[in-house]
């Protein structure tokens, strides 16, 4: 079949660090690496329009302003985003348009293509709980922000020719939430192989890699780190930066862990993968995870989880197979099953072996196949959803 001309809408793109900035960019890496002609519309990290070429990928930056309430974070203006958007569609001349969200740079080309009746795919990364710590959303009005959020995504998404989310669970949240019915469960995908190899650290380590901002909790985490049996040696590594740092690592002061916990920070892709294959355990203690990236990639070095039941965590870790899950919030639950595996090398290889064998179903060919699949459906289908989608 011939290649396609792709663009794929990202409000958030690499340099940030986030799972749904690190699908865009696997996903326009894949896709170029089977021949399409790939393009990416996301907010410039520092502010200047421009385009330039990323490996096998063109990357077109929209104009872009520091948001003053986060200072990793930076929004496009709609006034300035919609004509922009608007412009560099009808200059790259797509066959298909993928939207990864329905912010600033996602809505705009969204608009766009259902105006300009080109196919439209859309694929939902998006919870309010990631929103309310940039937003600074009090707490008595977090349930009508997120009833208007939803409401928002839904006339956004409701444009597309097919709606997509990482999981069922995210699916069936798509549906209960936005009413958008009919969306499809497609994996981000991972390339596990890349994360094989490597040698635990001589102290067990346990990571937790993601943005530190409140959905995360890692201060469960740290409360937990500090319930363990005085006579288990054991280090806490934490990668990521965010809001909550500077609180949490004072939390750790106070919890008397200050020696025991390495604070990494943003880290380069490198460095990443050697702290996935120097742990001994992944906790992942968010509540707010579509899929979550991380876990995945902690399973795919071979590393147990332990993880906290909520949203689509369940879908990755089988309790007592992989891992276990825990209720949000039980800290004692979670420092005994960390405690566990701790002290067990051989419960945690057999954990891990377990771990990569449910990563290998989301193998990121499959994940590009079955985009490839749905981009080659819409093309011709110019508005709303198709049943054949559903």
């Amino acid at each position: 079949m011939p290649p396609l001309r792709i663009v794929i809408g990202a409000d958030t793109y690499p340099p940030d660090v986030n799972g749904a900035a690190r699908f865009a960019a696997r996903l326009a890496d894949g896709l170029a690496g089977r021949g399409h002609d790939v393009h990416v519309v996301a907010p410039s990290p520092d502010g200047r329009a421009g385009r330039h070429r990323e490996d096998r990928v063109t990357v077109h930056r929209i104009r872009s302003h520091r948001y003053p309430l986060h200072e990793n974070f930076r929004i496009c203006l709609p006034w300035q985003a919609g004509p922009a958007t608007a412009a560099l569609l009808d200059a790259v001349d797509p066959d298909v348009v993928h939207v990864q969200a329905h912010f600033v740079v996602g809505r705009g080309l969204a608009v766009a293509a259902s105006r300009a009746r080109r196919p439209l795919v859309a694929t939902n990364h998006f919870m309010p709980e990631n929103l309310f710590a940039h937003a600074r959303i009090p707490g008595s009005l977090r349930q009508v922000a997120a009833r208007w959020a939803w409401r928002d995504l839904a006339r956004v998404f409701g444009r597309a020719a097919v709606v997509t989310a990482p999981t069922p669970r995210a699916v069936q949240l798509l549906a209960d939430s936005a009413g958008l019915a009919g969306a499809l469960p497609v994996s981000c995908g991972i390339d596990a192989d890349r994360y094989a190899g490597g040698v635990e650290a001589d102290v067990p380590t346990v990571l937790f890699v993601g943005r530190l901002d409140q959905e995360k909790r890692v201060d469960e985490l740290l409360r937990a780190f500090a319930r363990l049996p005085a006579d288990l040696p054991a280090r806490l590594e934490i990668v990521g930066d965010g809001a909550r740092r500077g609180a949490w690592a004072a939390l750790a002061g106070e919890l008397g862990l200050s020696g025991r916990v390495c604070w990494r920070g943003f880290v380069s892709e490198d460095e990443l993968l050697g702290a996935y294959r120097r742990c001994a355990v992944f906790c992942m203690p968010g509540i707010a995870e579509l899929q979550s990236l991380a876990t995945l990639e902690a399973m795919s070095a071979g590393k147990p989880v332990v993880a906290a039941d909520a949203m689509a965590l369940p879908h990755l870790v089988r309790p007592g197979r992989n891992g276990w899950l825990y209720d949000p919030g039980d800290v004692g639950s979670l420092a005994a099953r960390l405690a566990t595996l701790l002290a067990d090398a051989a419960l945690r290889r057999r954990m891990g072996t377990a771990s990569r064998q449910i990563a290998s179903r989301h193998a990121l060919g499959a994940t590009l196949d079955r985009f490839e699949e749905l981009y080659r459906g819409v093309l011709g289908h110019t508005t709303g959803p198709i049943a054949a989608a559903a």
